[in-house]
């Protein structure tokens, strides 16, 4: 951590409409901000702390009160390793600034795979919600701006509503769009099983988190022939993720700031390619400064990445960053973003102390 100061911010940002996390109820995010500053004094660059509730164990307070103990208790120092025991949300936050504290001063973004070529280009899946009309309104809109992966939450109670969703996009756009699920882990093997049965064939590209137990989704394969994506998994059970055959998967969605970090991310991207899995990176409603970030993580890794869930910007009022992270069509100019997410506009975030490092 090549710094000599530490500045703590505070931001609140409402959301466009509530957003249901596991029973929490959520209209707005509340996050921190930590800038690093070079020796020189001349550059300064930002990371995010951002614990999502309902999806973190810590809250925001947690996190607060772990980084000013860090910091307080000179655990934090000029050196390059992080101190163990941190939470996932702090642990992202310090790398991401430290990370692109180096990019300012070497002037390039950061290498994450300095093995591949980088994509000029991410695209972005886009959320469906709402009845089989309004799935399907919001589907064309987005269609027309550029959108061809889309993805629709679904439950044992809204299955019926979801197989009418599903049926109807795939008649209308076969294979020119890819349509993703996400149960969220909330069927049973059988309700799993008689789900995937009633859906068209190859209408789908595979459903994330299917079951209450994530053990049994080799058993789902062999008797629905879906493929399935992992994503609360990852954290929650990440034995059981590691035993699942292999041919039962076809993704593994990655949240940065819930797996611990940028560092645990990238390996898990390298587990994923050796296994040929894609990876979707995926956000918790942070801003721009997390988004470009992950935007950048994303297409560093391929010449042609999968689409990720990075379309949560839509969610937020206003970004933190002077140039709002965002698209028009459907697909991300990565590095550009990942630019634009360092620019920070000040007057979104509140001061609350400064720290000698």
């Amino acid at each position: 951590m090549n710094a000599s100061y530490l500045f703590l911010y505070r931001y609140t940002i409402p959301l466009t409409e509530e957003v249901n996390v596991r029973g929490h109820r959520i209209n707005g995010r509340e996050g921190i901000v930590l800038a690093l500053q070079s020796r020189d004094g001349k550059r300064r660059a930002f990371g995010e702390i951002a614990p999502l509730p309902g999806l973190h164990d810590e809250c925001l307070d947690m996190a607060e009160a772990q980084l000013i103990d860090c910091i307080s208790s000179r655990r934090l120092t000029t050196g390059d390793e992080l101190p163990d025991g941190l939470y996932p949300s702090v642990r992202t936050g310090l790398e991401m600034a430290t990370i692109n504290l180096a990019a300012t001063v070497s002037g390039n973004p950061p290498s994450f795979f300095p093995e591949t070529e980088s994509s000029k280009r991410l695209p972005l899946n886009a959320l469906l919600y709402g009845n089989t009309p309004d799935v399907l309104n919001r589907a064309e809109t987005l269609f027309n701006n550029g959108y061809r992966t889309f993805k629709l939450k679904v439950d044992a109670k809204s299955a019926a509503n979801t197989v009418e969703c599903i049926s109807a996009l795939y008649a209308k756009y076969g294979n020119r769009i890819e349509l993703r699920m996400d149960a969220n882990q909330t069927f049973t093997l059988d309700e799993a099983v008689d789900f995937a049965a009633r859906i068209p064939k190859g209408a789908v590209s595979y459903i994330e988190e299917p079951l209450r137990d994530a053990a049994a989704i080799g058993e789902f394969h062999a008797r629905s022939a879906m493929l399935s994506a992992l994503d609360e998994t990852l954290w929650q059970r990440p034995g059981i993720a590691d035993s699942l055959p292999v041919e039962a998967l076809k993704a593994l969605v990655l949240k940065p700031n819930r797996l611990g970090g940028i560092e645990a991310v990238i390996r898990l991207m390298r587990k994923a390619e050796k296994a040929g899995l894609q990876t979707v990176l995926s956000s918790a409603f942070e801003s721009g400064i997390s988004l470009g970030m992950y935007a950048w993580l994303a297409a560093s890794a391929s010449t042609k990445p999968v689409a990720c869930g990075l379309d949560t910007f839509r969610y937020l009022k206003h970004d933190l960053v002077e140039t709002p992270f965002g698209t028009s069509d459907g697909v991300i100019d990565a590095r550009k973003a990942f630019i634009d997410g360092q620019k920070v506009d000040l007057h979104a975030i509140n001061l609350l102390s400064i720290w000698t490092l």
